[in-house]
């Protein structure tokens, strides 16, 4: 009952701000089309259809909200007005009870809270839709005093979302058995992927696992800081972490004033960025201001400070190289090599004609070019690939979308800072670099080393073959192990021949790369 009537809520917002313009477009139905035509009669829809649409979204709660802000990262499905008018969402709820959050914090760790810290202020800093946040002190294990960010999951929040995700993935079955473009755009997928990504935030002790290892990758680097976690006082519903004091990168007037380099601030998020996509493949993937400050403390001044690691991405080696090359050949104008990617990675059918693809890209790319690298909105040259990818069949790749969120996010955070940004001339070091070491000698000595142990165990193996041959006597155990060995011999010649071969190989290939990187002027 209470589903249906969830349904019926969704229906009459869809109903009220004139969603059905937008939903039944597409619908190849024709008594779809009529009903769309029967539904608008006598309303007034003065308001662009993206702004309804944001709207609507935000009247139906903070999960819709969510999956709006996912949504307004899939330029491919959205039309640019729309696209742009849901990047406006913001994920803000009025704080629930502070009682409530004592209560859960005592039933996560059975103690009364004056046990649990030092001090606790009852008044929330932030709210959200999934959690809100208070101060406290603790005394850590060394027995210090220390203070703390304390995260608190929101009350029967699973319950809401398996409600509100089961409609979805309803919805999202109805638009791809119904809509021309269902199949390509994935909606079962893209719904699935938000569901993961809501559940990973409902688990608190996941979000510290994700600060921890950020940490970790981040220490050497020195432009960006992640708080402590005090995994002494995790907990499913409750997160503890170091307090950060910074001022939001939002407020670029108190920046500058404090004398923070504006320029390089925009610069030095750009190389976070890139840093932990290429080096690491391991990002923050909810990069929006809300969720970054900078630091006015002598020891760490004008370095970044991020917060709330609900949402992290990971790409595998594939993702990466097919990233750097796309990137590479796009800066170099080579768009027959960005077609050949497209078709080798499978985004798009194998019989692809690459002229044709190429020169969609072309088109599309091409003038952007005319204007200075520091004017080329990277963002905005994807919006329009993946607006032209629907003519061929370009599959969407789910695994990707967090990436593209994040680089909008940065180039846009990055512009507001600085207009003036060049988005290329720093991520290009970060690309060489990962693309020298994808072919040079560091990836044949890490390609050594990770086949090492299946080496090792093979070559202990011949002398004991050899000592079971000498010692058997049937003549048929005698042949098995005469061939086993002449096996083993082939495979070790094998291993030999190649990594001969393969440092050859790699010889001249770095001889010709210099050659042609000079040639190119690159």
């Amino acid at each position: 009952m209470n589903r249906f009537f969830r349904a019926w809520t969704i229906l009459w917002v869809v109903l009220r701000y004139g969603l059905d313009e937008l939903v039944l477009s597409s619908f190849r139905h024709p008594w779809l089309h009529l009903l769309r035509r029967i539904l608008t009669i006598g309303r007034r829809l003065d308001a662009p259809r993206g702004q309804r649409l944001r709207q609507a979204l935000e009247e139906l709660g903070p999960i819709f909200v969510k999956f709006g802000q996912v949504l307004s990262t899939r330029s491919d499905l959205l039309p640019p007005d729309v696209a742009e008018e849901l990047a406006r969402l913001q994920d803000r709820v009025p704080p629930f009870d502070p009682q409530i959050a004592v209560d859960t914090i005592e039933k996560s760790f059975r103690k009364p809270i004056s046990e649990i810290f030092l001090s606790f202020e009852r008044q929330p800093v932030a709210s959200a839709s999934i959690a809100q946040v208070h101060f406290a002190t603790i005394r850590d294990r060394d027995g210090q005093e220390r203070e703390v960010a304390v995260k608190v999951l929101r009350p029967g929040m699973k319950r809401v979302i398996e409600k509100d995700l089961a409609l979805m993935h309803m919805m999202a079955g109805w638009v791809e058995r119904l809509s021309s473009d269902g199949k390509r755009l994935k909606p079962r997928e893209v719904v699935a992927e938000f569901d993961m990504y809501l559940n990973d935030e409902l688990d608190l002790v996941r979000e510290a696992s994700n600060a921890t290892q950020l940490r970790r990758n981040m220490q050497g680097l020195d432009l960006l800081l992640v708080p402590e976690v005090f995994w002494d006082f995790c907990h499913t519903d409750v997160m503890v972490m170091e307090r950060m004091h910074g001022v939001p990168i939002s407020q670029v007037d108190k920046l500058r004033e404090a004398g923070v380099d504006i320029p390089k601030l925009a610069r030095d998020g750009v190389t976070i960025f890139f840093t932990q996509v290429f080096r690491d493949g391991f990002f923050h993937a909810d990069m929006h201001p809300g969720n970054i400050m900078v630091s006015l403390a002598p020891e760490t001044f004008g370095r970044y400070i991020s917060l709330d690691f609900g949402i992290v991405g990971a790409l595998t080696e594939f993702d990466k190289e097919y990233l750097a090359q796309n990137f590479t050949a796009f800066f170099r104008r080579d768009y027959k090599r960005v077609a050949e990617l497209h078709i080798e990675s499978g985004w798009v059918p194998a019989n692809t004609r690459v002229e044709a693809l190429e020169a969609a890209i072309r088109s599309v790319c091409e003038p952007y070019f005319d204007r200075p690298l520091a004017e080329i909105s990277l963002g905005m040259v994807l919006m329009r690939l993946f607006q032209t990818s629907r003519r061929f069949q370009v599959e969407i790749q789910p695994q990707l979308v967090l990436l593209q969120k994040t680089l909008l996010n940065i180039e846009g955070l990055g512009r507001q800072l600085d207009p003036n940004l060049d988005l290329w001339s720093t991520a290009k070091p970060f690309l060489e670099k990962w693309m020298l070491e994808q072919m040079g000698p560091q990836r044949l000595w890490s390609e050594l080393k990770a086949q090492a142990p299946r080496y090792a165990k093979i070559l202990p193996d011949l002398p004991r073959l050899l000592h079971d041959y000498l010692q058997r006597k049937d003549q048929g155990q005698h042949t098995a192990i005469a061939q086993e060995l002449l096996r083993e011999q082939r495979r070790t010649n094998r291993l030999l021949q190649g990594i001969i071969y393969g440092f050859m190989g790699f010889l001249f290939g770095l001889l010709a790369m210099q050659v042609l990187l000079r040639w190119q002027g690159f």
